[in-house]
């Protein structure tokens, strides 16, 4: 597996994968990719070989000493979950958002126990709940929030 930084050309695959993976919710298009990109939001990519198996994104909003950072999305081919690719992709987001000395924020479904566990392991914790947040489905989901970390080795 190699990571490396979103790239347009990636998009198609993106919107492949969302629709496999947010079954029953409404999908990221590929317009809303563009706009996390033309946002200037922090993106990386996952590949086996020349395949795309994983993306990950993070906005940033505010000043230098100030800023605050929000998981967009993290999704992962179901051919490759359990491999450690959601994990390394995470990783590289927490990065980005501790050089910043950023705290970060999520929302994540309460069903699903795997990425609630993986946000968990790397220092998230529940902060709320969002009843419907999740559309069409009506799916609740949790926020969670990890703490700025500057200067600390991601764990």
């Amino acid at each position: 597996m190699k990571l490396g930084t979103l790239r347009r050309k990636d998009i198609t695959r993106c919107v492949e994968l969302e629709k496999r993976l947010f079954v029953g919710d409404d999908p990221w298009s590929a317009r809303a990719f563009h706009s996390e990109l033309d946002a200037g939001n922090y993106y990386l990519s996952a590949y086996d070989e020349d395949v795309l198996i994983g993306y990950a994104g993070l906005a940033v909003v505010g000043r230098p000493g100030d800023f605050e950072a929000s998981v967009h999305t993290v999704g992962v081919d179901p051919a490759y979950q359990g491999q450690g690719i959601g994990t390394a992709l995470l990783r590289g987001l927490l990065t980005r958002a501790d050089e910043l000395n950023a705290p970060v924020f999520l929302e994540v479904r309460t069903d699903n126990d795997r990425a609630v566990g993986l946000y968990e392991r790397h220092g998230f914790t529940r902060i709320g709940l969002r009843k419907g947040y999740y559309q069409p489905s009506g799916a609740d989901a949790y926020t969670m929030k990890r703490e700025a970390r500057a200067g600390q080795e991601v764990s």
